[in-house]
């Protein structure tokens, strides 16, 4: 997908002003108002298309008319503003071959997108803490991308947004949430170390739905001992 016809018209909207109004499906021929919404965000992500063949499609997001989120996009991570084939890297050490390279841009354009709803979802703060300094969180899954099929990885229930000490701890398997949301404590590591880096075991995580705590089942699994 570019930014043509309809997603240029939806990008673009603040600036042209376009109303974009917002409809569910209700039954086939009758939808539903749902709100004036207007333009807040996009990004690319790999999705697949009728032939169930992966393509790069645009996420896009929206605010309710009148809703002030007192955040920037620039707050969730950079937006890209060129097309796909126009992503420029700056390699480390050495320029990556066409194989990295192409890795590269698939692994930019599905982050971008999937954080930005990890964000969204768990309401621009830590899960854990309520930590709310966006550019220092970290929106991971919670089963593993190696892990994790193709619709899981995109899911957005399979995603935490985390504090970097929660995440580091959580993306080793020596912290992990019952389906409460109460934290549960590898065994491997002393409780007074935990407390050093600011973990007191008796966090929770408020707010989760089902679908997350399918996940954090699978993730208790793995748990350090």
């Amino acid at each position: 997908m570019t930014f043509t016809r309809g997603n240029l018209a939806l990008r673009d909207s603040l600036n042209t002003g376009k109303r974009v109004f917002l409809f569910e499906s209700v039954s086939r021929g009758v939808v539903k108002f749902i709100s004036e919404v207007e333009f807040f965000d996009c990004d690319f992500f790999e999705t697949k298309d009728t032939n169930n063949n992966l393509r790069t499609g645009i996420k896009f997001f929206f605010k309710r008319v009148g809703v002030n989120l007192n955040l920037r996009p620039s707050d969730f991570i950079p937006s890209i503003a060129a097309e796909p084939s126009q992503i420029l890297y700056q390699p480390l050490y050495r320029i990556p071959n066409e194989t990295e390279r192409s890795g590269l841009v698939t692994s930019r354009v599905g982050q971008g997108a999937y954080r930005k709803r990890i964000i969204h979802r768990w309401e621009y703060q830590c899960a854990v803490t309520g930590f709310d300094k966006l550019n220092l969180l970290i929106a991971s899954h919670i089963v593993p991308w190696s892990e994790s099929s193709n619709e899981e990885r995109l899911d957005v229930n399979n995603g935490i947004l985390l504090s970097p000490n929660f995440d580091a701890l959580f993306d080793k398997h020596l912290i992990s949430f019952d389906s409460n949301g109460k934290i549960i404590l590898s065994d491997a590591i002393d409780t007074s170390a935990f407390n050093k880096i600011g973990v007191t075991g008796k966090e929770v995580i408020q707010g989760l739905n089902s679908a997350n705590q399918e996940y954090l089942e699978k993730h208790r699994q793995i748990l350090v001992h």
